[in-house]
């Protein structure tokens, strides 16, 4: 299945905007550790929160079997953690081929440094593995800083359960962090002592979660693809009305990172006014000819910021990326590959960066998303950009955004399966 997307002469609408899914995969770890005793009001329904939610359910079921999380990293990460405390447990918590192929070396060795008793079943360093549960005393543990936030997260929400409580001594490059201080502040509402002692130490000290109702907040990375939308939208002289674009209950002070759509699309020309329980996107000027910019803390932004500056036609070097290697894809090839099939000059120089030189030369108008949610939603808006855009495998979205395509139907795109 393809997708063929033809764009409006100008935008209007209203976005019910997803759930953050990040928030939704972390309270649900932590109301497991509370024993159920908490109610989450508007979870996220994309397929990453509705396979954890199995997953739990699964474990709940029995203690012993095979737990498949197919593509879901963060539920392999977040599982691997809750399964190595839970007592009688013995589990094998598989994926699909791509998981295979997903680092979690670090996080296993974390946990058997406190005594956690994992086998990996095929690759050393890889999964799926095997995990049997015990009681975990905790105490002190060192891990690399600069791989995934979600493996210090992952031992961050079972910290409160172990009986010594944990402190997390971070070594080199922190990478990622406003999703540990997400974790922080999730646990925090839940009753968790958690800080930061130092620059790179987290104490959590041994205490019950206190259970209470919890409201997710809306998902600031589903907001970026509409701020990308109105990027690349007409502006002035070239458009018949200006366009606008509504997005609901949008939290500003958000301790989500991709808050930093926000600034980096004012860069790009988006103007963003809050409203109540609304936010309005306006675009009031062209882009920067120029943006260099270190994605160390906002990772899954960097497709959508890359799209846009290509359309744009700002250049661009982009750097801190290593962590897209280890993704649903390789995002540093899938991004070079796709950009370069429809002709923008983008290159990857030393240590993973990514470059726009600022040329263009017309191409084909159709992209390959590698199984991969963020890159059909990235390419998605640059229809208005083009006669047309056609999207590989477009049904990826439902990992992070089942209403993705409607969205943009709703907005006056129009979208022909071909």
């Amino acid at each position: 299945m393809k997708y063929k997307i033809t764009a409006p002469d100008s935008l209007h609408g209203h976005i019910c905007l997803p759930s953050s899914k990040s928030i939704s995969n972390r309270v649900l770890i932590i109301k497991e550790l509370t024993e159920g005793m908490c109610r989450i009001r508007q979870l996220s329904d994309c397929d990453d929160t509705r396979v954890l939610q199995e997953a739990l359910e699964m474990l709940n079921s029995g203690e012993t079997g095979e737990i498949n999380i197919s593509s879901c990293g963060t539920a392999m990460r977040f599982l691997t953690a809750l399964i190595a405390i839970r007592e009688k447990a013995d589990i094998v918590l598989s994926g699909n081929e791509r998981m295979s192929h997903r680092p979690i070396g670090i996080l296993v060795d974390a946990l058997r440094q406190l005594g956690a008793d994992i086998e990996y079943i095929e690759e050393e360093g890889f999964p799926p593995l095997r995990i049997r549960g015990r009681q975990l005393t905790g105490g002190a543990v060192e891990m690399l800083g600069g791989v995934s936030s979600q493996f210090i997260s992952a031992l961050m929400m079972i910290a409160p359960k172990l009986k010594e409580g944990l402190q997390i001594r971070l070594l080199g490059d922190i990478v990622s962090r406003p999703y540990i201080d997400l974790t922080v502040w999730t646990m925090q509402q839940f009753g968790a002592k958690v800080t930061w002692t130092d620059t790179n130490t987290i104490s959590i000290e041994s205490s019950p979660y206190l259970p209470h109702d919890f409201c997710v907040e809306k998902d600031w990375s589903a907001a970026s693809y509409w701020y990308e939308t109105m990027a690349l939208s007409k502006i002035g002289d070239d458009a018949d009305t200006d366009s606008e674009i509504i997005l609901d209950s949008l939290t500003d002070g958000s301790k989500q990172g991709d808050t930093a759509a926000r600034y980096l699309f004012s860069l790009l020309g988006v103007q963003t006014e809050f409203r109540d329980d609304d936010t309005l996107l306006r675009k009031t000027r062209e882009s920067l000819p120029r943006l260099n910019f270190d994605f160390a803390n906002q990772g899954d932004l960097v497709q959508t910021i890359a799209v846009t500056c290509c359309a744009l036609g700002s250049k661009f070097a982009f750097t801190s990326l290593g962590t897209l290697r280890i993704k649903e894809t390789d995002r540093i090839v899938a991004l070079y590959q796709q950009l370069h099939r429809l002709g923008y000059g983008v290159s990857i120089g030393e240590n993973n960066q990514l470059v726009f030189d600022g040329t263009y030369h017309p191409a084909e108008l159709e992209v390959a998303t590698y199984d991969d949610h963020r890159m059909a939603m990235a390419f998605a808006p640059l229809a208005l950009r083009f006669p047309y855009i056609i999207i590989d495998s477009p049904k990826v979205v439902s990992k992070s955004y089942p209403t993705f395509w409607s969205d943009l139907q709703s907005i006056g795109f129009k979208i022909e399966g071909i």
